[in-house]
């Protein structure tokens, strides 16, 4: 099953926010909001349609809006994936 890595997401979020010292996301930081770590909703918008595009996905806008932090968003995202995976 394919799924999305918690490092393929903090490298996805460094590019959009085109800032290489952009916080780092490690498991500490799974549950700090983005606006905490200087991610705003144009660098989230970004990655979300990266994440669509390259995993031909289609995700939950309203869901998205409600995903506040790395963990959220990745549960989100790795739903979609495993939920395509298995039609």
């Amino acid at each position: 099953m394919e799924r999305l890595e918690l490092t393929v997401l903090a490298d996805l979020l460094r590019e959009a926010a085109g800032d290489d010292e952009a916080a780092v996301l490690d498991e500490g930081t799974l549950d700090t909001s983005f606006l905490d770590l200087g991610y705003d909703s144009l660098a989230l918008l970004q990655v979300t349609g990266v994440i669509e595009r390259d995993h031909d996905v289609l995700l939950d806008e309203e869901a998205l809006a409600e995903a506040q932090t790395p963990r959220q968003y990745l549960d989100l995202v790795n739903g979609a994936l495993a939920a395509r995976a298995a039609a």
